[in-house]
């Protein structure tokens, strides 16, 4: 990878966490999304009046959403309709095609408790490995990963949320792991 874009990136990463640390939730009155004039924005709860509740994060919207959803502290609805069926599945993926980053690791078991496997395959991603050309350059544009990142999800630049596999520690060979496997790797 180009050392000037390392260094961009790494930049933007500090820039990132210091704002984070940093920020607190904004009024709606000033968040710039809502219309400050509107007789419903005294009726709408305030974010800091409900994320400050969540499991904290440093980034993003400073909610740790996976942790919120692991701890009951919420309940999303898993699905519009009463008959359909929602199916968690508990598989990681390792992608090793990432140059001299850490690997990439996917978990399944955290997004398919809140999304159904239908709003990602086959049109965002294909099921077949090998087969989607997933990149940081795609990632970028808004493909692939990057269809959820920095929009519903973290922000792009806490990289080490997906590249979070050292390839020293990592013994196996990458694609489809045993459930739990990546987290047996992680010292306690």
């Amino acid at each position: 990878m180009n050392k000037k874009l390392i260094l961009s990136l790494l930049l933007l990463s500090l820039s990132a966490s210091l704002l984070a640390q940093k920020a607190k939730w904004l009024p709606l009155k000033r968040d710039g999304l809502h219309d400050p004039q509107s007789p419903a924005i005294n009726i709408l709860q305030q974010p800091s009046e409900a994320l400050s509740l969540l499991p904290p994060d440093y980034t993003g919207n400073q909610v740790s959403w996976v942790d919120a959803l692991q701890e009951n502290y919420i309940e999303p609805r898993s699905t519009l309709f009463s008959d359909t069926q929602v199916n968690t599945l508990e598989m990681d993926i390792v992608m090793g095609n990432t140059g001299e980053m850490p690997m990439v690791m996917f978990p399944h078991t955290q997004h398919t408790e809140w999304l159904d496997c239908k709003n990602c395959h086959d049109v965002i991603f294909k099921e077949k490995a090998g087969s989607n050309p997933i990149n940081m350059f795609a990632i970028l544009n808004g493909e692939y990963c990057g269809r959820c990142l920095g929009a519903v999800a973290f922000p792009l630049t806490e990289c080490n949320r997906c590249h979070s596999v050292p390839r020293n520690a990592f013994t196996g060979k990458p694609g489809v792991q045993p459930n739990g496997y990546i987290q047996s790797m992680k010292p306690n």
